[in-house]
């Protein structure tokens, strides 16, 4: 009897399945060796003896304390690489046959101007200009009008003008600075008389007669001659060209003629009397060329910094807890007796029991207050000392004022008072306050607070106790590592 194809179909596919052979057999994928742990030590771990046994609960605990001591081991630490050491090369030492290589200038073969200058006579564009170059192009930038003289120009004024000791011995660096953009060079024939009482003068060129033997300073009133050799032009003259301009220049001791870099005049406007005009006049005994600073750009700079510096100083009384609501007017009076000082650190400012010599405001840094007490030490069983100690009770910080009660009523501190880093300080001498009329030092006495004269005895005293009790505890645990550590 056939079969149905449904049934033959799947029984021919059923013998088909049975002759296909199995797949092959595949291996189990290798594990990867971690680097970060020792097998060794992880196999030793793995087979240690007592973890496992049930003789006693003491083996079981002390194979338990010994797999948690040796546990650390099993994972290895990186090894930190430190960078590589590059070795400087050594210099070869020259022998005598090869001779050291200099460096060689640039190709100039196709320069046209530097040909030109080799044929008139002129210095190469390598070499370093010389003094009289240099003058000369002082000369040309002086010439300009401040307003057009590039950065440049105007710093190569102010190098120059350093170079001057009659300038530099009484002005400050940003002083000279800021009047060295100002500066113009003038032109004097022959003959001319040249007044000085308006400025500060200097010889660039030629030389001049003073009517008078003696000169007075830039700003102070005292006598000095004004000649002077420079004593170093800080790159601008090299030692030859220096010692040219010595064989030239001659002393005022020897020659009162005024020549190249001499000064005369003064930077304090005076009134234009005819005695003053013949002091500061010079006759030029040649055309000259004379670099001029202007006495009221000096006086004007002078002013607009104490006006800069006066603001500071209102600011900081007025910021001061105690002058908070001080008038405008008051304060003042005390900004015209202030003077800046600065103390370094750890620097006793007043010990108590003294009276201070001056009213101070703090502008940077800040001050420990201390307060003495009488603690008792231990020296042998059942025997004590007294010694006194120092006990730190506060600060103060910036933007804070003490002094004032000590001053004016003239009471002993009860506390000192150290820096505890570099402060700078606005201060007032007490015999400045004391010139102070009755209703400022009245208001100051108002307002004002004896400095951490809120303390008592007893205050200092538990201070003093917590701080003790702080270094007992700290030296007890310190003692209590060091025991451990032994055992």
């Amino acid at each position: 009897m056939p079969l149905p194809s449904l049934p033959a179909a799947i029984l021919s596919h059923m013998i088909a399945i049975n002759n296909v052979p199995p797949p092959p057999l595949r291996s189990l994928p290798k594990l990867k060796m971690s680097k970060y742990i020792d097998y060794g030590q992880l196999n030793a771990l793995c087979h240690m003896r007592g973890l496992q046994s049930s003789q006693s609960s003491y083996s079981i605990l002390s194979a338990h304390n010994m797999f948690i001591k040796q546990y650390p081991k099993i994972f290895l630490k990186k090894k930190t690489r430190l960078p590589k050491l590059f070795k400087q090369e050594e210099k070869r030492e020259p022998t005598e046959d090869t001779e050291e290589l200099q460096p060689q200038p640039p190709d100039d073969s196709h320069n046209i101007a530097i040909h030109v200058k080799k044929a008139r006579g002129g210095p190469t564009l390598y070499e370093p200009k010389n003094f009289e170059e240099k003058l000369v192009e002082f000369l040309d930038i002086l010439k300009k009008l401040p307003i057009y003289r590039t950065l440049r120009e105007h710093r190569t004024v102010w190098k120059m003008l350093k170079t001057i000791p009659d300038l530099t011995s009484q002005l400050t660096d940003e002083h000279l600075k800021t009047l060295s953009r100002s500066v113009i060079s003038e032109t004097w024939v022959k003959g001319s008389t040249v007044v000085g009482n308006d400025g500060f003068y200097i010889i660039l060129k030629g030389s001049a007669r003073p009517q008078t033997k003696a000169y007075k300073d830039l700003i102070d009133e005292n006598e000095s001659t004004s000649s002077f050799i420079p004593q170093s032009f800080q790159g601008f003259v090299s030692n030859e060209d220096f010692k040219n301009i010595l064989v030239e220049m001659h002393t005022p001791s020897c020659d009162p003629m005024l020549r190249q870099w001499s000064t005369f005049g003064t930077l304090e406007v005076t009134a234009q009397t005819e005695s003053d005009t013949k002091e500061y006049s010079v006759i030029t005994e040649e055309d000259c060329e004379i670099l001029k600073i202007p006495a009221k750009d000096y006086v004007r700079l002078k002013s607009e910094n104490i006006k800069l510096e006066n603001k500071e100083k209102m600011k900081l009384i007025h910021k001061c807890p105690y002058y908070e609501e001080w008038p405008t007017l008051s304060i003042c009076e005390l900004v015209a007796l202030i003077k800046w000082k600065k103390f370094p650190p750890g620097h006793v400012i007043v010990e108590s029991g003294k009276i201070i010599s001056f009213v101070a405001y703090i502008n940077s840094g800040y001050c420990n207050i201390y307060r003495n007490i009488v603690g008792l030490m231990k020296l042998q069983p059942k025997k004590v000392k007294k010694n006194k100690k120092l006990v730190c009770m506060g600060k103060l910080n910036e933007k804070e004022s003490f002094g004032e009660i000590s001053v004016l009523l003239q009471v002993p501190f009860t506390c000192t008072i150290v820096t505890g880093k570099e402060v700078e300080m606005a201060i007032i001498e007490d015999k400045d306050l004391f010139e102070l009329d009755p209703v400022t030092k009245q208001l100051m006495l108002h307002t004002a607070k004896p400095t951490f004269g809120h303390l008592k005895d007893e205050d200092v005293k538990n201070v003093y106790l917590e701080s003790e009790q702080k270094k007992e505890w700290k030296n007890f645990k310190v003692k209590l590592v060091v025991i451990a550590g032994l055992f």
